[in-house]
């Protein structure tokens, strides 16, 4: 039986073999990257801080404690802490370095701030230290 002419449009033509093939396998390309972005991005952290503890030292001072805990401890760290005032500004900014030692380590900083602190934490650590807080 065969079809009326111009009833149903022209008949689709079948996809190339070779098309047939490499749409699966850049799906599946496409997937893993997605999948690697996500772990890295979402995935546990080589080095994560916490603040333990801080104490306003005066009008223009704060202390901070805080806890390290790192996947290679023969690396040293740079990790930022701030001072936040009452009305949620930061009041001060500091990059501490945490040489290499223990997996788990709890330093302190003292920060000058601009105005008055409510507040005292660590913002983020990384294995990036610049070349300005080096030991070597």
């Amino acid at each position: 039986m065969a079809l009326p002419e111009g009833r149903y449009g022209k008949p689709r033509r079948a996809l190339p073999t070779w098309a047939r093939w490499s749409l699966p396998v850049v799906a599946v390309l496409v997937g893993a990257v997605v999948a690697w972005v996500g772990y890295r991005n979402l995935g546990t952290k080589p080095v994560e801080a916490k603040q333990t503890a801080f104490r306003v030292l005066d009008a223009g001072s704060v202390e901070i404690t805080f806890e390290v805990v790192r996947e290679t401890p023969e690396k040293p760290v740079v990790c930022i802490v701030r001072a936040r005032s009452d009305d949620g500004d930061e009041a001060g900014r500091r990059e501490v370095l945490v040489p290499p030692g223990a997996t788990r380590v709890y330093p302190k900083a003292v920060l000058r701030t601009s105005k008055e602190a409510t507040t005292g934490e660590v913002f983020g650590c990384s294995y990036q230290v610049p070349p300005y807080l080096s030991t070597r």
